[in-house]
C-alpha cells in the first residue's frame, strides 16, 4: 500500500515537473504585461491590454498552470522529505498549500478582472473611473502593487518551504542532495533579500530583478527533482 502510494506520488512529481518546465518555455512566448511595464504610462497600458487581450489572458492562464504544476512537484518533494522528517514534510506541505492560495488569487484576477477593467476604462462608460483606479492598484509590473504583493507572498512561502525541506532532503541519494542544496540556496537568498528590502538596501525598481533572479535556484531544484523522480522513483 505505502510502496504503491509512494510510486504514485513520485509519478505526480515527475509529470508535474515536466508540465512546469514546458510552461516555463511557453511563458517566453506569451506577454504578461505591456513592454517596459514598470515605466509604461497608464493610458498606454490600457491601450495595450485591449489590443492584446487574448495573448494577455493566455499568458496568465499559462502562469496559473505553471504555478499549479510547480506546486505538484513541491508537494511530492515534501512527501519524499517526510520519509526522513515527517514534521518537516508536514510544515513544507502546508507552506505549499498556502502558496497556492496566495498565487491563484492574482492570477485569476489577471485572467478575469484586468481585461474587463481595461475594456471599461477604454470605453469611458459607467464605472470607467473606478476601473482606472483598480487597474493602478492591480498593476502586474509594479513590485509594490496589491497584485504583486500576493505574488511575492507566494514566493516567500516557497522560500520557507525550501528552508524547511532542504535538510531532510539532503539525507537521500546523491541526486537529491543537489536538489536540497539548490532549494537551500534559494530559501536563504530570498530571505536575505527580504531582510535587505526591509532595511531599505533594495530599491523598489530592483525588486523584480533581484527576487525573481533568486528563483533560478528553485528552477534548478525542480529540474533535479524531475530527474530524481525519474531515476529513483520515490524510494529513499
Amino acid at each position: 500500500m505505502n510502496a504503491n502510494l509512494n510510486q504514485q506520488i513520485g509519478h505526480l512529481g515527475f509529470w508535474s515537473g515536466v508540465i512546469f518546465l514546458v510552461t516555463v518555455v511557453v511563458s517566453l512566448l506569451l506577454p504578461l504585461d505591456v513592454p517596459d511595464g514598470l515605466q509604461a504610462a497608464h493610458v498606454d497600458r490600457v491601450i495595450w491590454l485591449n489590443e492584446h487581450r487574448s495573448a494577455f489572458i493566455l499568458g496568465w492562464v499559462n502562469q496559473m498552470v505553471s504555478m499549479l504544476s510547480l506546486s505538484g512537484v513541491l508537494l511530492a518533494v515534501a512527501w519524499f522529505a517526510a520519509m526522513r522528517s515527517p514534521l518537516s514534510g508536514m510544515v513544507g506541505g502546508i507552506a505549499i498549500l498556502l502558496s497556492i492560495t496566495a498565487f491563484i488569487i492574482p492570477k485569476f484576477i489577471a485572467i478575469w478582472t484586468i481585461p474587463q477593467l481595461a475594456e471599461t476604462s477604454a470605453t469611458g462608460g459607467i464605472g470607467s473611473e473606478f476601473a482606472d483606479q483598480l487597474l493602478l492598484i492591480l498593476n502586474v509590473s509594479v513590485p509594490f502593487s496589491l497584485y504583486t504583493s500576493f505574488d511575492y507572498l507566494g514566493f516567500w512561502l516557497y522560500a520557507l518551504f525550501a528552508l524547511v525541506i532542504a535538510a531532510p532532503l539532503f539525507k537521500h541519494a546523491l541526486i537529491w542532495k543537489f536538489a536540497a542544496v539548490s532549494l537551500g540556496v534559494f530559501g536563504a537568498a530570498f530571505h536575505t533579500l527580504l531582510i535587505a528590502l526591509l532595511a531599505k538596501k533594495v530599491v523598489p525598481a530592483d525588486i523584480e530583478s533581484w527576487f525573481l533572479g533568486s528563483t533560478l535556484f528553485l528552477i534548478v531544484a525542480i529540474i533535479v527533482a524531475v530527474l530524481g523522480f525519474r531515476t529513483t522513483g520515490n524510494q529513499s
